[in-house]
């Protein structure tokens, strides 16, 4: 099973530039309404995640409780609690699942480590459901 068929492109998701900053970012999020986005190098390289409990923690531990000094923290300040580990274009959906277990989605990286897009845990999971009726179907007929 090829997972490109399962993913959602770069062009169609939310993500955040490592260069940007927390209000930025949060301003992202919200409109996006995403509690968690892809971070990006600047040359479109996949290099982590952030989350709103990222983002609450890191408010708290910068003291930055005012959108004004959240224009001034860098998003790559922001400590991150884990990242959301990244799959190739050409992995095997075992490997998607077993990332999927904690992640809301699956970054997916070309050859060279470029962010093509994600996979979502609702395809996974709706893929798996497919197949489990699949296989109920034939066990009854």
């Amino acid at each position: 099973m090829n997972i490109l068929f399962f993913l959602t492109p770069k062009s169609e998701i939310a993500y955040i530039f490592e260069n940007e900053t927390l209000r930025q970012t949060i301003e992202k999020m919200e409109h996006r309404k995403f509690s968690c986005i892809p971070i990006l190098s600047m040359d479109g390289k996949y290099t982590g995640t952030i989350s709103e409990g990222d983002l609450l923690w890191g408010i708290k531990r910068l003291n930055t409780f005012d959108m004004k000094s959240a224009e001034n923290v860098p998003i790559m300040a922001v400590p991150r609690r884990a990242n959301y580990k990244p799959v190739h274009a050409n992995a095997k959906m075992e490997d998607l699942l077993d990332k999927a277990i904690n992640q809301n989605f699956v970054p997916v990286v070309d050859d060279q480590g470029y962010f093509i897009g994600i996979i979502t845990r609702k395809e996974i999971i709706k893929y798996c459901y497919k197949e489990l009726k699949k296989f109920h179907e034939l066990e009854e007929g």
